[in-house]
């Protein structure tokens, strides 16, 4: 769903991770709820680990540098991303 300047997604990950030496940088702030499962996201500043499970949320920045460290391999993990 897109409207004037917001945008969300749902997203569904199994085992999923980013690409050696991938980096998401972009250019809209995006809050980030895990719905269903787990998954870690690094943080390139400061090479921060931050683990997310079912009902834990965070924002992160535009042009803060992250990728998706893993995902849970046993269940799927669903994500509702808000790009602002």
């Amino acid at each position: 769903m897109q409207s004037s300047g917001v945008r969300i997604e749902r997203i569904v990950s199994r085992g999923h991770c980013s690409a050696p030496d991938f980096w998401y940088d972009q250019d809209e702030n995006e809050w980030v709820l895990v719905l269903q499962g787990e998954g870690e996201l690094r943080f390139k500043e400061g090479n921060e680990i931050v683990r997310l499970t079912a009902g834990m949320y965070l924002n992160i920045p535009a042009h803060v540098q992250h990728r998706v460290e893993w995902t849970a391999k046993d269940q799927e993990t669903i994500w509702l991303a808000v790009f602002y």
